[in-house]
């Protein structure tokens, strides 16, 4: 087994260790997706036949992983990746009849109200789901008692100011502190923005346990793979050990009403749903 491998093969995910290594690391377009979506699956009710929107699916690992662990029916839906090319990878994981690719950008689905049993986001939902209102308008795709779950990168604490160790070039080059990580938040703040939100209820976050240490070595098994899109951000996560950078995790249910107000993001109004 190669060095690669060999932390790929990690024990904490053992749904994960079954998927070739190589085809991971081909398919990879951040933290290992699919040890985020094993995370997320084991509090979610997935059961066979349900149906799933897999919001931000990029390379369709994690819907490819939904269909073939649980066999989920799963709409693998990504702005950037062709469904074409998603297409592709479902036909030859043997799971055409379960995984369905489409190209959808996430303020404009274009789906039937409550069409879903629930949605899934791995290391994605960060990106436009802080928008106070959004939560409201992504419930309307799922059935009352449904669920929303996600992982995003987050922060473990609150801080006043960027550590050095997040803001000075690492040994690739890369500096960890990027713009877009203004959307990384706590546990507590994504508990807090759900809450909020009368579209949901039983709202649950934690933080994902050696979060650190798994983007790590993740990290480390793309430098030995020679496959990162990216510099390696190995340098700082090992200097942070969890003191700020993890993963968080939230789940909820969507809300038993029949009418609300939600918002629709194509005119920018408050509309009733009933």
């Amino acid at each position: 087994m190669t060095g690669m491998a060999k932390i790929l093969n990690n024990p904490a995910f053992p749904r994960s260790n079954k998927y070739d290594p190589q085809w991971v690391m081909d398919n990879q377009m951040g933290p290992n997706a699919l040890w985020l979506m094993e995370w997320l699956a084991r509090d979610l009710p997935l059961e066979p036949g349900c149906r799933i929107l897999d919001l931000g699916c990029g390379r369709a690992m994690t819907s490819i992983f939904l269909a073939r662990e649980f066999k989920a029916r799963v709409w693998a839906a990504d702005l950037w990746i062709s469904p074409e090319n998603n297409y592709k990878r479902v036909v030859e994981s043997g799971v055409d009849d379960l995984v369905f690719p489409i190209r959808a950008e996430a303020h404009a689905l274009p789906f039937a109200q409550g069409f879903f049993d629930g949605v899934v986001s791995v290391d994605a939902y960060q990106y436009f789901g802080t928008d106070v209102l959004y939560l409201s308008y992504l419930s309307r795709f799922v059935r009352p008692g449904g669920f929303v779950g996600i992982v995003v990168p987050g922060l473990t604490r609150e801080m006043d100011t960027i550590p050095r160790h997040l803001a000075e070039p690492q040994p690739s080059g890369k500096i960890f502190w990027e713009d877009a990580c203004r959307s990384f938040k706590t546990a507590e703040w994504w508990m807090r923005h759900w809450v909020d939100d009368p579209s949901v209820t039983e709202v649950r976050t934690d933080v994902l346990k050696d979060g650190w240490r798994h983007w790590r070595d993740f990290e480390a098994a793309l430098e030995l793979s020679g496959k990162n899109i990216f510099p390696s951000d190995a340098h700082a996560l090992d200097q942070d050990q969890g003191q700020y950078i993890g993963f968080i995790r939230a789940r909820a249910q969507r809300t038993w009403v029949e009418s609300f107000n939600l918002y629709d993001s194509s005119t920018g109004i408050q509309v009733g749903i009933d």
